[in-house]
């Protein structure tokens, strides 16, 4: 799963195909349509494994297995993206049928389904409910915080004479490896003039 495939599949996963074979490479526009075509099918067999993902994919698209793992390694990754803007999207979508039946209602002088759904409106909404009042900026007081390096504050008990076991086990360390120089910096010929031209 390239990075361009997975963003292409979180950016167009419905866009409409003439305008996804414009936008990306013939490989990627197809990975997002089958990708599409899949999250379809699991949303419709969400009880389904990801052996039957696969063996659908394969056998739906014509790819190999590999690719198969890669449509469901996108489609999981993409699946609580869709999910909450699936989620957003039934919500306006129940708004819009509680005002459409207000309307309804009206216009056929129905006052008690009138009043339902605008109870169910104004519940949904929370419109009885007190809007939370922000605290201005300057007013806000920030946690003071004390640096420490004392772990009972975290409830664990200290360690007796840690910094001078940290330095002996240093230069029992240090001493036991080669590895560990002293260094000094030198000056490091290049030879840009033989590399280079001189302009």
């Amino acid at each position: 799963m390239t990075p361009a495939a997975i963003d292409a599949c979180r950016l167009d996963l419905y866009t409409a195909e003439e305008e996804l074979r414009q936008k990306y490479p013939q490989t990627i526009a197809d990975k997002v349509l089958r990708c599409r075509a899949m999250h379809q099918w699991f949303l419709a067999n969400p009880e389904a494994k990801d052996a039957a993902f696969i063996r659908e994919d394969i056998s739906r698209h014509n790819i190999s297995k590999p690719s198969a793992y890669s449509d469901l390694a996108t489609v999981k990754t993409l699946l609580p993206l869709l999910s909450e803007s699936s989620r957003e999207f039934h919500r306006w979508r129940f708004g819009e049928m509680i005002l459409k039946t207000f309307e309804m209602a009206e216009r056929r002088k129905d006052a008690r389904t009138m009043e339902k759904a605008a109870a169910t409106y104004a519940k949904y909404y929370a419109v009885d409910r007190e809007d939370e009042k922000a605290i201005p900026v300057d007013q806000l007081i920030p946690q003071p915080f004390v640096a420490t390096d004392d772990p009972t504050v975290l409830g664990l008990k200290p360690i007796p004479n840690l910094r001078q076991k940290i330095r002996s086990l240093v230069d029992k360390y240090a001493g036991e490896s080669e590895d560990i120089k002293d260094i000094q910096f030198e000056e490091i010929d290049l030879r840009e003039n033989e590399f280079f031209d001189e302009a």
